[in-house]
């Protein structure tokens, strides 16, 4: 007996059957797709208040003003090699006017002026009283002043006078003007009345001057002196004249400059160089200041 002969599928089926595929796929891959496409999208609300906000300053922000602009003062017309020790081994000018001077206080003790003299020495500076720098600021005359003045005048030397300032105000610096000319009384001076202000430390009374009012006492000082018929100075060391003073304010009175060395290297024009604190001068047992004076 024969079997039957199946009947051959036409090519029209497949064809059918592959194009429902391929759009069963594209339905498929669309709808895939959707999250995907540029809709309006839903932004989730935070689950809390933000802790801060920023937004954009619209103007600068708020700061601290800064230090004062200062212009250099007078340029020093000396160098390190205008300086040479003398016969008598004091500093002086190599070319130029200059003499050599002392500045004493009770710390020297007593002084036989005639032997200072004769050693060379031109001019004294004394000093005539302090001001504490505890809490209290006591004026304190200096014990040995009187001695001081008289012995450098018996001897010949040119006068000079400085206080130790510890003030802290113009009425603190009126207050050792008047002391000051109460002890000098008729006491005629050739040389300097110097302001002679000085840091000690951080726990004294001064421990927080600054540049602004320590200017104005200076200045003050000078000033007042000037109208008295005296010849005011400004005594500083470099650290201190950078810190703490406003020196092209005032150079219109001379400098002092406490510089411990024989080189003269500091930037700014002085009339009086204290260039050591440890010399040795005939008559004036132990250290005592020694100075050279370009007047």
């Amino acid at each position: 007996m024969n079997a039957e002969t199946p009947k051959k599928r036409r090519p029209e089926f497949f064809l059918l059957c592959i194009a429902l595929i391929a759009l069963i796929t594209l339905i498929l891959m669309t709808l895939l797709c959707l999250p995907y496409f540029d809709l309006p999208r839903r932004v989730p609300a935070p689950t809390k208040a933000p802790t801060e906000v920023y937004t954009e300053p619209t103007t600068e922000p708020a700061t601290e003003p800064t230090e004062e602009p200062t212009i250099p003062p007078d340029p020093n017309p000396y160098g390190r090699t205008d300086f040479q020790y003398d016969r008598n081994n004091y500093l002086r000018l190599a070319r130029g006017e200059s003499y050599p001077g002392v500045d004493v206080s009770a710390f020297q003790g007593k002084i036989d002026w005639k032997r200072v003299q004769e050693s060379g020495i031109r001019f004294a500076m004394i000093r005539l009283g302090y001001r504490g720098y505890g809490q209290k600021g006591t004026l304190v005359a200096d014990e040995f002043v009187e001695a001081n003045l008289k012995g450098a005048k018996e001897a010949g030397l040119s006068l000079g006078a400085y206080f130790f300032s510890q003030a802290t105000s113009i009425e603190e610096v009126d207050q050792e003007i008047n002391f000051m000319l109460e002890i000098l009384g008729d006491t005629k001076l050739e040389m300097p009345i110097v302001f002679d202000w000085e840091y000690i430390s951080d726990t004294a009374r001064t421990a927080n001057m600054d540049r602004r009012t320590l200017t104005d006492c200076a200045l003050h000082f000078c000033q007042v002196m000037e109208e008295k018929g005296y010849h005011p100075m400004v005594y500083f060391n470099w650290n201190q004249a950078s810190r703490l003073m406003h020196l092209n304010e005032l150079e219109e009175y001379p400098f002092w400059l406490a510089l411990y060395s024989d080189r003269m290297n500091y930037p700014y024009k002085v009339e009086m160089w204290q260039y050591t604190s440890s010399g040795r001068v005939p008559g004036i047992q132990g250290d005592v200041d020694i100075n050279v004076y370009m007047p």
